[in-house]
Formats: structure tokens, sequence, C-alpha cells
């Protein structure tokens, strides 16, 4: 995440759909293996799915059980919590000018290679 840009925390359910199926996009494999864990102003501990925009590193707040409940409501991922290639195709053709998605799905794929 780049440091000189607001942090937001918000809830993922708050965003628009845009910024949801950026997301999507991102973290097509699920949340629930990429959130992390920090301590917010006030000293309590905050579990988030991080996402970075060109403007703004979002820190989406929710559980682990929230995570994989998200994914297991929502019709875009399949049974097994796979973003579907149908739908991944889609936002993949609507998003493809934006650089920070670009970045980020690269990112993931070389974290899945190592």
């Amino acid at each position: 995440m780049t440091p000189d840009k607001p942090r937001v925390i918000k809830d993922y359910n708050k965003l628009d759909k845009d910024l949801q199926e950026q997301i999507k996009l991102v973290y097509a494999d699920g949340f629930a293996e990429n959130l992390i864990h920090f301590f917010d102003k006030k000293g309590i501990k905050v579990t988030a799915l991080p996402f970075e925009t060109e403007d703004k590193n979002y820190m989406l707040r929710m559980t682990e059980n929230e995570a994989v409940q998200i994914v297991d409501d929502d019709d875009d991922f399949d049974d097994d919590g796979f973003l579907k290639d149908n739908v991944k195709q889609d936002y993949e053709d609507k998003y493809a000018d934006l650089d920070h998605v670009a970045d980020q799905i690269e990112d993931e794929q070389n974290d899945d290679d190592d």
C-alpha cells in the first residue's frame, strides 16, 4: 500500500457496486485468506481486507466469518468460493483501464505463486 494516500476504514457492504466488483476481481479466490490485522486509533484490533485505489487505501472491516459469509451469499462466486469465470471475464473487461486493479491482480497472482 502506498503510504501517502488516505486510509479509509469502511464496511464492505457500504461500498458502491463498482468498488465491490473491483474488489471481487482482485480477490477472485475469496476474501478470508487475505485479511490482515491492525490496531485502530483507539487501540482496538481490527480485521480487514486491504484494497488500494488510485487515491485511497481502503481497509474493509470484516471478520473471517463475515468474509466467508459475504462470498457464500454472493452469486458472483461459485460454491467453492471462487469468482465465476464468466463474471471474472466481465469484470476484467469492465475495469481493464484501471491500473490499480491490474496491479493488485498481478500482486495477488505473484503471492499465489510463492
